[in-house]
């Protein structure tokens, strides 16, 4: 499994130590959801937290000036929730304007930013710092023949953006436009991809039809989206992809279906290669991957102007968003 899934390594707070501390996380049949929740409530916002001061630095203004915060994961089942610990962590306002998005699973990412730009686009000088981290911990298990899979995908990460409308003058610099963004639900898949809250943890289940369905979904849902922003006949090749990461067989079903060249995805690739399935997280890395590479480039004119930020989580959902290159 690890050999075809086109992952080298994963990053996960959970290990031998920790085990040996509370066996109950690795013997199913002993209740282990109230030390899960303990852990993760530390140690989420803190990994949120590292991920937020980069984004933080690299944007170039005092945390102060963030009016609005959006935490996405699945890993907290308690309130106050990790987004009001990462606001204290980070030394935000009291007055920050708080959302947090529990269980949205690999697109909360995606559901993440698409709140933040309406919020930014609706709200004269917002700057919203989304923050996505997750720790499989909470919902990992004794492996068996239908959790295995999962167990390859899956590894802990914590990813952080700031969004904003009008950029000032002082320096800031916009990486990417998201120009439009839509969620679609696929009819009738509600029971094909979900999580839920037991006595042993979160129980995540992935029918092995989830890769199926996106490739015969995801043509039209992107045609809906380019249409939305006046381009009615989209070439596909002439577009900069970042996709969620889900698996393997995610990223395969998409070029295939959308006939993509091979270095359309390799942001995803890379990304799945060295981190594994971050869940909502990905996506953060994926932009970053993609922002590196630009940066590589040396004919800024040959870069594509427009792109597309696709995400899938339980429902089943996809979440597009047209970006635009701000050459």
């Amino acid at each position: 499994i690890g050999h075809k899934s086109g992952i080298e390594k994963r990053y996960i707070h959970l290990d031998a130590e920790l085990i040996s501390v509370h066996p109950e996380i690795i013997d199913k049949h002993l209740p282990s959801l109230e030390t899960r929740v303990d852990i993760v409530a530390t140690e989420v916002p803190k990994l949120a937290e590292s991920a937020a001061r980069k984004a933080i630095a690299e944007w170039g203004r005092p945390a102060t000036d963030i009016t609005h915060l959006i935490f996405s994961t699945y890993s907290g089942c308690r309130a106050p929730s990790a987004d009001l610990q990462l606001a204290s962590l980070l030394g935000l306002r009291p007055s920050v304007s708080r959302t947090i998005l529990s269980l949205h699973g690999c697109s909360g990412g995606g559901r993440a930013l698409q709140l933040a730009k309406e919020i930014a686009e609706n709200n004269r000088g917002a700057r919203v710092l989304v923050a996505c981290s997750e720790l499989t911990l909470i919902c990992f298990s004794t492996p068996d023949e239908s959790k295995i899979i999962g167990h390859g995908l899956f590894g802990d990460g914590a990813g952080a953006v700031i969004v904003g409308a009008d950029p000032s003058a002082d320096g800031e610099c916009p990486l990417f436009e998201m120009v439009a963004a839509s969620q679609t639900m696929i009819p009738g898949t509600e029971h094909t991809l979900g999580m839920q809250a037991t006595s042993s943890g979160i129980d995540f289940h992935l029918s092995i039809q989830v890769p199926t369905l996106i490739k015969d979904n995801i043509h039209q849902c992107l045609l809906d989206a380019f249409r939305s922003v006046g381009n009615t006949d989209p070439n596909w090749n002439d577009l900069f992809w970042a996709v969620h990461p889900g698996g393997r067989a995610i990223l395969d079903n998409i070029e295939d279906k959308l006939q993509l060249h091979p270095c359309k995805l390799a942001a995803s690739r890379q990304v799945l290669s060295e981190y594994g399935n971050m869940s909502g997280a990905t996506i953060a890395f994926v932009l970053d991957e993609l922002r590196r590479r630009r940066e590589k480039e040396q004919d800024i004119q040959q870069q594509p102007e427009w792109g597309v930020l696709l995400a899938f989580g339980p429902g089943v959902t996809i979440e597009s968003i047209v970006l635009r290159n701000p050459l």
